[in-house]
């Protein structure tokens, strides 16, 4: 098989969550460990952090990656879902996976597979793992992809854990409450092991609490001890001082959206702690890698900008929580009209995010080509709802096209409310 074949066989055998929902979802570790000891627990070869939360813990891993390279430590990250390519999951030092090693790693794997039968993101997982071993990285950041508790990714004891804000999404298979989801993210704790919690929620923190509690690991709310200011935002980056009882800088970072500001007092804290596991990380090597996030790692996608005259920016926000902070960013921001360019996938909470999506805009109604996409016919008329109006286009790039014919230079455009939305952009790149 060559790379489009192997990976035709892992989408047709293996259950993906991103195309087919919760179907695909795994309660528990047993396939994840069965293939680590087929290939000799590779998980085990290597220092890791482990990052959870329902928003910002794909910018808090990249920041991670980005500071840790920058700092000269030959950095593994795993993430998902992929936007583009499937190897955009697994990177070092900004470098995607080989096509050649997917390939070989899936014909050495293709028994065991067909025997457990595993999801497509277990075996995402293990490949990570095996190809971090396989590579000596230093250390890898490894993000977790749906709550923690039962994660494939929790299987790995990291120098430390990092858990972003927690908002209601995926409800299906995390909890209806709060309360519940921080429960569910709360398992990648570990006994001993230091958590970071980046934004203080002061009705889940007696989640977190307890569970640290219970395991003897120290727990650390980043919010609490690390200020961080928004000093404002140009040529392509969000500008902010730093306040500590350890130090004190004004740094950038080419994560734009002011929704950032709680990822990095997060980010910093982890990096407290891997100084104390013995890692070298200056302030200056810190600065420069919150600097140079997109370059260093690829990341896409985060309040990203594709044009200007008209400003068009997409992001891939696509829960309440999200939309809330997409929101806020956009009253901080000028313009004559707003246009927005919107597609869901099907189990979200459509009246939570049209409650909170702005009134005054002009809606273009879009589905991605994935079996979990919402028609835009569905959105267009749940949205009518929530007096939220304008017409379908199918396509985003249809769309993208129609808005801008219909824009003048002063306005506006916004795309999101899905990852495969944002994925099926043409000129989307780092």
């Amino acid at each position: 098989m060559d790379f489009k074949d192997t990976l035709q066989y892992m989408y047709d055998l293996l259950p993906m969550y991103q195309r087919v929902g919760a179907v695909a979802f795994k309660k528990d570790l047993t396939n994840t460990l069965q293939l680590c000891e087929v290939l000799g627990n590779p998980q085990k070869a290597f220092k890791s952090i482990h990052v959870a939360g329902t928003n910002g813990k794909g910018s808090s891993a990249h920041m991670l990656a980005s500071v840790l390279q920058s700092a000269g430590y030959k950095t593994g990250l795993y993430t998902s879902p992929h936007l583009k390519s499937f190897t955009e999951r697994i990177k070092i030092d900004g470098e995607e996976v080989s096509e050649a090693f997917v390939v070989d790693f899936i014909k050495k794997l293709q028994k065991s597979i067909e025997e457990l039968q595993p999801s497509f993101f277990e075996i995402t997982v293990v490949m990570a793992f095996e190809y971090f071993a396989r590579q000596n990285v230093d250390v890898a950041v490894i993000e977790v992809g749906l709550g923690g508790r039962l994660d494939s990714t929790n299987v790995i004891i990291p120098l430390v854990s990092l858990i972003t804000n927690i908002g209601l999404d995926h409800t299906d298979m995390l909890g209806e409450t709060l309360p519940e989801i921080a429960g569910e993210k709360a398992g990648i704790i570990k006994p001993g092991i230091p958590v970071v919690i980046s934004e203080t929620q002061p009705e889940i923190t007696y989640v977190f609490d307890q569970r640290a509690k219970e395991l003897g690991a120290d727990i650390y709310y980043a919010d609490q001890i690390v200020n961080i200011f928004r000093i404002g935002e140009g040529n392509g980056n969000l500008d902010f001082e730093v306040i500590s009882a350890n130090e004190s800088f004004v740094g950038k970072t080419d994560l734009v959206g002011k929704y950032q500001l709680k990822n990095i007092a997060g980010v910093l804290q982890t990096l407290e702690i891997i100084k104390q596991n013995g890692f070298d990380l200056s302030q200056e090597k810190v600065v420069d890698g919150l600097s140079n996030v997109v370059k260093n790692t690829g990341l896409l996608g985060r309040w990203q900008r594709i044009g200007k005259d008209p400003l068009t920016i997409c992001d891939t926000v696509h829960n309440s929580a999200g939309i809330q902070f997409f929101v806020d960013q956009i009253h901080n921001m000028s313009y004559k009209n707003l246009i927005i360019i919107w597609g869901s996938v099907m189990g979200k909470n459509l009246d939570g995010i049209w409650k909170l999506l702005p009134k005054n805009a002009f809606y273009y109604f879009c589905e991605a080509k994935v079996p979990r996409a919402m028609k835009a016919e569905e959105l267009q008329k749940k949205a009518m709802d929530f007096q939220c109006f304008g017409e379908v286009v199918h396509d985003v790039n249809d769309a993208l096209a129609r808005a801008r014919t219909k824009a003048d230079k002063e306005d506006l455009i916004l795309i999101g409310g899905s990852n495969f939305i944002i994925a099926e952009i043409n000129e989307l790149k780092a």
